[in-house]
């Protein structure tokens, strides 16, 4: 009788995830807080270095993204107003007027060219606000962000224009503020960064509460 010679066959070894999929498997489906930290970590790391810088070039400015950390554009607003930050809720143009109008209105501008002004509700603190670079021609009521001699730019109203042979000379002001800051009487136009073009209310809170922490451990 012939036997015939069987071969030896090998089990099919399973091929084990790569180290990115198991980094990704990692960082999606544990609740460990290294985990956590190390997801906060990378989501900085892309929106610093990716996100951020994708959306300088889009908006032309190298400040797209900012954060308020301020009251001083701050409007008036009553209980629900201030909880939601909603315009309708609570916010009041001609509160704000009453108690601040009469600044403006001392240097020629009245309430009717207000009521026009992108803002006119003003933000808050710990608002986002997206800015652009596009618009050169910018215009009494504008809101801006500029340099000064501060540790951050600084977003203002503006509140006169003065034309020199180096350029335009720009003013501004926070609408909740009673006064100028000293900083914000001369910005030359190569301070001026962008121009506010669309506000997204209290997401801004999470920078805050992460450099307050960082400050707290320092």
């Amino acid at each position: 009788m012939i036997v015939e010679k069987q071969e030896n066959l090998k089990p099919v070894k399973k091929s084990k995830p790569g180290i990115i999929r198991k980094t990704l498997n990692w960082l999606w489906n544990s609740d460990s807080l290294l985990s956590w930290i190390v997801s906060l970590i990378l989501a900085f790391i892309i929106v610093k270095f990716l996100i951020f810088p994708g959306l300088g070039l889009i908006f032309h400015t190298s400040l797209p993204l900012v954060v308020v950390e301020s009251s001083s554009m701050s409007h008036p607003k009553n209980l629900l107003g201030a909880i939601t930050g909603n315009v309708i809720a609570g916010d009041s143009f001609n509160k704000w007027y009453e108690e601040k109008g009469q600044w403006y209105e001392n240097r020629n501008i009245n309430k009717q060219e207000m009521e026009k002004w992108d803002f006119k509700e003003g933000f808050d603190k710990g608002d986002i606000i997206l800015a652009h670079g596009w618009d050169k021609n910018l215009e009494i009521g504008d809101v801006i962000i500029f340099n000064a001699n501060h540790k951050h730019p600084i977003i203002h109203r503006i509140v006169d224009i003065r034309e020199t042979p180096t350029g335009k000379i720009y003013a501004t002001k926070g609408d909740n503020n009673i006064e100028q800051l000293i900083d914000e009487k001369t910005i030359k136009e190569n301070a001026v960064i962008g121009k506010a073009l669309i506000r997204i209310p209290k997401l801004g809170w999470v920078k805050l509460a992460f450099v307050k922490i960082i400050d707290f451990f320092k």
